[in-house]
């Protein structure tokens, strides 16, 4: 259908990014998302008030006593880091795809209502996807936007032709390497190549959980901001001397201080490691300058051969403990799934590897997967690295993408209308979403 009343200036198409990080969305045709919310949630169930019943709450026991809480959703950056009593951390998404459906829809009216101040039935949606999201999910989508939001038009599109769109291709090999996975999405004329897709579990979390264990080994304890009420100066590699704040509420929960941990750990992967240009090399390592990092407790170290060795594993797997022989490294993600697609169109994707991605955002890796992958590449093609300029470019690559796509004029006819769905049903996202 003609899409003049959603391409015009009177109401703009929304762009939903949803990720294992983060939610993304705001307006097509905008340089970056209005609201990027985690898509981490925190929850505390509360009893309900039972003044009123006396005589009932005397004689209930515990299971009933759960029957009668309320559960309250805590949303937002700001709000899940503020320490709560008997707070859980939860996700709805898994895997790239949407797990709880019970959570999305209350991030969805979080986001709506508390983010965007919008009434949903004004503005067209568009969502992106992961590739490998099963037509079940996507149907589900298409109907929960149409019923319950009652938006006017709906589209979904892969989060690897965003990406490549975002940077100016239709064809190339988009390297996304995430918070939970990192895989190589081969896309051909806009269309991604299914039977071609890589995955690899090496990716921030991976990252993360090095940082621990190389400060486990070390004796070193990992103390978030919230527990410090003050901090004494201490020498380079000396005993931090610190005070526990005495006001923190009681009751703290596992996922949420183990949540805070890993919140420490991002600030030390972003301002102290670096992955080195060629294979990690312990001598080499050790002659470039040391980098010095202070933790939240007054902790503070010199690093030097180590800041390298932590992200190595990478891209080199053969060295690491309890992950599988068969895992494969950033590059070689890259050459295999180019390996997987037809001869015939192997030099364009060569020729175009575009990475994005709130992992590749480490010092140093773009020029260290540049070196690795020009080792492997066949001498006939032409190899070509596409990294756009800047970090929120990288990090926000599928939500720019959407935000270009949704917002040029020979889209407007490809939209599901809300006419069509009614007339055909949910079953249109397989024909117009390919």
């Amino acid at each position: 259908m003609s899409g003049g009343i959603y391409g015009g200036d009177e109401l703009g198409a929304l762009v939903f990014d949803v990720g294992q990080h983060s939610f993304r969305a705001g307006f097509a045709g905008e340089d970056c998302p209005k609201t990027d919310v985690p898509s981490t949630i925190g929850y505390v169930d509360e009893v309900a008030d039972s003044n009123n019943h006396m005589d009932v709450s005397q004689s209930m026991d515990m299971n009933q006593a759960k029957n009668h809480s309320t559960r309250r959703y805590i949303f937002g950056s700001t709000a899940i880091k503020c320490p709560k009593s008997n707070m859980e951390l939860t996700s709805f998404f898994k895997d790239g795809t949407v797990e709880d459906w019970d959570l999305f829809e209350k991030m969805v009216d979080h986001i709506y209502s508390k983010q965007l101040n919008l009434e949903s039935s004004l503005h067209p949606v568009l969502f992106s996807e992961a590739p490998w999201n099963p037509r079940s999910k996507r149907e589900k989508l298409c109907e929960l936007m149409f019923e319950k939001y009652d938006i006017p038009a709906f589209f979904l599109c892969k989060n690897a032709v965003l990406s490549a769109f975002a940077n100016g291709r239709a064809t190339g090999v988009v390297l996304d390497s995430g918070v939970s996975y990192t895989s190589a999405i081969p896309v051909h004329d806009g269309y991604v190549v299914q039977n071609a897709i890589v995955k690899s579990p090496l990716a921030g979390d991976f990252v993360t959980n090095q940082c621990k264990q190389y400060f486990e080994e070390k004796g070193i304890e990992i103390v978030p901001y919230y527990m410090i009420a003050s901090k004494e100066t201490v020498k380079e590699g000396e005993p931090a001397k610190w005070t526990k704040r005495t006001n923190l509420p009681e009751n703290l929960t596992d996922s949420w201080s183990n949540y805070m941990v890993n919140e420490t750990l991002l600030d030390f992967k972003s301002s102290a490691l670096q992955v080195s240009d060629m294979k990690y090399n312990k001598e080499v390592a050790e002659t470039m300058p040391a980098i010095h990092y202070e933790f939240p407790n007054g902790y503070n170290m010199d690093l030097t051969s180590d800041r390298f060795l932590i992200p190595e594993a990478i891209f080199e797997t053969t060295n690491i403990k309890g992950i599988s022989s068969s895992v494969m490294g950033m590059s070689q993600i890259v050459t295999t799934c180019v390996g997987l697609c037809d001869v015939e169109i192997r030099s364009s994707l060569y020729g175009n590897v575009i990475v994005t991605g709130g992992n590749s955002l480490l010092n140093g890796f773009t020029e260290r997967l540049n070196r690795d992958v020009v080792t492997k590449t066949p001498p006939s093609m032409r190899y070509k690295l596409i990294i756009p300029n800047s970090s929120v470019e990288r990090r926000y690559g599928a939500w720019i993408g959407g935000s270009i796509l949704a917002s040029l004029g020979t889209f407007q006819q490809m939209w599901i209308s809300k006419q069509e769905y009614e007339e055909e049903g949910k079953c249109q996202i397989e024909r117009k979403c390919p």
